[in-house]
């Protein structure tokens, strides 16, 4: 079994939107019996209103104090963790997951994420007013490698065949 992984290690998931995060996530979850949870999910759920609403209302900039507050207060063990793409921005947020985790990086190229993008305006991304993914991708892979403990290269895989990598690159015996 991989070091940075026992029973009560948190694997935390971090890309680029549409990158999996979510549906990878909670597909390992089944697999490996252990509790799911999409930070995305638990701002919504606090602030009672989607991402996109807080930006609308509030800006990206909330968001993104909103999401480093949220996750600040998880204290779960033995999960398997999709964050939300922002997360990286906040040093405080991702060094507090890694405190009990192991962070995970799916990399997708660009050219299969903008296959994948719906309409950036309505996903509730943390971006500046006209940012696009080109320019979204260029400014957070630098910090999704910086941060990520495994990286999982996802280029041209489908859904089984990422669970099968992640599941050898983190080493876990089934």
């Amino acid at each position: 079994m991989n070091p940075h992984i026992h029973s009560g290690t948190n694997i935390i998931l971090i890309g680029m939107p549409w990158s999996g995060k979510s549906s990878m996530g909670l597909m390992l979850a089944k697999l490996l019996a252990r509790p799911f949870l999409d930070t995305d999910i638990v701002i919504q759920a606090g602030e009672n209103r989607t991402l996109q609403t807080i930006i609308d209302q509030e800006g990206a900039d909330t968001l993104q104090h909103l999401e480093e507050h949220y996750v600040l207060g998880l204290t779960c063990r033995s999960h398997i963790i999709a964050t939300g793409g922002s997360v990286v921005y906040s040093d405080a947020a991702i060094n507090h997951l890694k405190k009990n985790g192991c962070c995970v990086y799916l990399q997708v190229p660009l050219s299969e994420l903008e296959g994948r993008t719906t309409d950036i305006a309505y996903r509730g991304l943390v971006r500046a007013p006209g940012q696009g993914m080109v320019e979204l991708y260029a400014e957070r892979t630098p910090l999704y490698e910086h941060y990520a403990d495994i990286v999982v290269h996802c280029a041209a895989m489908n859904q089984a065949q990422v669970l099968d990598k992640l599941i050898k690159e983190l080493d876990i015996k089934l």
